[in-house]
């Protein structure tokens, strides 16, 4: 097998193919003799871990008994797919399946043999507890025994389908490796390809489940949160990239560290692939007398849909997860642009200020077009069409025509009096920032930037500061104690 280098060179971005060898898939008797060497080893090292780690393989192997046996035999043809696979990985479990891949916990087994610039959490695994005092003899005992193993290291080996297109698996792979420098963007590791599997070797980034935290999370807790994931975009934006699929299970965040890492990138393409002009950038001069000379044409009466429609049909990306496409996306816009992820993140804090997940949830794009003008109201919605020269119609009562503030659908959501138990301070900061993201108009909409300098998310920032500060002279008092 050639060898697979994980360097980060600027370079174009290839695959790397295996080619089948019967070196590769034949293994050494001595080898094997070396791995029962190693897992005795271990297996006397574990009584010396301390309390947490016990507690963490406990858990892995709690799960992994429980594991499902169609995914044993599915992580079975994944080992037996690619020559030499064991030797550089473990799988572990399946930690996340979806439409166009599925996705395993593994253990980098050759993690000491490449450059880790990727490995955000190699710093910490440098700090140690100080030394503690003691006798010359102690130090001679201490001295004579084996040093302890190195805590493993996991990555996440994500299994594209055979079924995706070569061109938008070439083209996830192509987008990670031009963000793989940015700040809370998960990275590429490498890329492997046998025949027509393809896997993909990622970070493994420790987090929670979205619905164990988001109710109990405060306003500030909230601000650091999209801190974290608006700090992502904005490097996303700025390489022209839309990642199309903002969602909580796309982010994923670990509460006790603060630190969020965007992942997959399926779904991600370049600003202005594929796209045609839209009304939606013309003046607005343009823009009214384009839709007065529509409207005057398909004038009179409708009783319904026209047997034989002549219009012409209107193609637009509207890939997405739904309940978080932007309006532009139902309305077929066909010059998106990155704002329409802002809107995605505006419904995720809508989702935590209300508590309630999922916040929208609609069959297809017509409901989801109703949900939305049932908050916004008729009026507004009406707006938003003509902006990309759609026509918004809807007889449904229950959709006003104001629509209704989102403090108040907050309060509802809550189950709080407005009279007595109004929004905090805090909140309404919040409120004001949520307005700015879910704004029907994408020209009017916030950006990442600008939304990094907003009150809101510079709510905690200054504690936080602090904190860190505190943690590194804590270190520095640590490192003169033991000198």
């Amino acid at each position: 097998m050639a060898a697979q280098v994980r360097s980060r060179v600027a370079e174009p971005f290839r695959i790397h193919e295996d080619v089948p060898s019967t070196e590769d898939t034949q293994v050494n008797e001595d080898i094997m003799g070396m791995e029962d060497y190693e897992d005795d080893e271990e297996m006397n090292e574990q009584a010396h871990t301390n309390e947490e780690d016990a507690q963490s393989e406990l858990s892995e192997s709690s799960e992994d008994e429980a594991m499902d046996t169609n995914v044993q035999i599915d992580m079975e043809k994944l080992q037996n797919c690619f020559p030499g696979f064991r030797q550089k990985y473990r799988l572990i479990k399946r930690i996340g399946e979806g439409t166009f891949s599925t996705v395993y916990k593994a253990e980098d087994l050759m993690y000491d043999s490449y450059d880790n610039s990727w490995d955000i959490e190699k710093e910490n695994d440098k700090w140690s507890t100080p030394p503690l005092v003691h006798d010359q003899r102690s130090h001679t005992t201490q001295q004579q025994q084996p040093s302890r193993r190195r805590k493993p290291k996991f990555v996440a080996i994500k299994k594209i389908y055979v079924t995706s297109s070569p061109n938008r698996i070439f083209n996830e792979l192509e987008l990670l490796h031009d963000l793989r420098d940015c700040p809370s963007v998960c990275p590429l590791i490498t890329a492997f390809r046998q025949t027509d599997q393809v896997i993909a070797i990622l970070p493994y980034f420790r987090h929670s489940d979205f619905r164990e935290y988001y109710r109990d999370m405060t306003p500030t807790d909230t601000a650091t949160y999209l801190r974290s994931l608006f700090t992502a975009l904005s490097a996303v934006h700025a390489h022209g990239i839309l990642h199309r699929d903002i969602k909580p299970t796309n982010f994923l965040y670990d509460p006790p560290t603060r630190r969020g890492v965007l992942v997959d990138f399926g779904l991600a393409e370049r600003e202005g692939v594929d796209s045609k002009p839209c009304m939606c950038h013309d003046g607005s001069a343009v823009r009214k007398q384009r839709l007065r000379t529509a409207l005057a044409l398909s004038s009179g009466p409708h009783n319904g849909y026209p047997k034989n429609d002549t219009r012409p049909s209107r193609r637009a990306n509207r890939a997405g997860t739904r309940g978080f496409r932007a309006p532009e996306v139902l309305f077929k816009c066909t010059e998106q642009t990155t704002k329409i992820d802002i809107w995605s993140v505006g419904v995720i804090l809508l989702t935590i200020m209300c508590q309630r997940f999922p916040f929208f949830n609609s069959a297809d794009d017509v409901e989801a077009m109703i949900e939305i003008a049932t908050i916004f109201g008729q009026r507004r919605m009406k707006a938003a069409g003509h902006l990309h020269g759609c026509v918004f119609e809807s007889n449904i009562p229950t959709i006003g025509s104001g629509g209704f503030e989102l403090s108040r659908i907050i309060l509802w959501s809550t189950c709080r009096d407005e009279k007595t138990e109004a929004l905090t301070p805090d909140e309404a900061v919040a409120v004001k920032f949520l307005e700015r993201c879910l704004e029907l108009d994408p020209s009017k909409r916030i950006s990442a930037d600008e939304a990094l300098e907003h009150e809101f998310l510079r709510m905690g920032l200054e504690d936080h500061e602090g904190t860190d500060q505190g943690e590194e002279d804590e270190m520095d008092v640590v490192n003169v104690d033991s000198v």
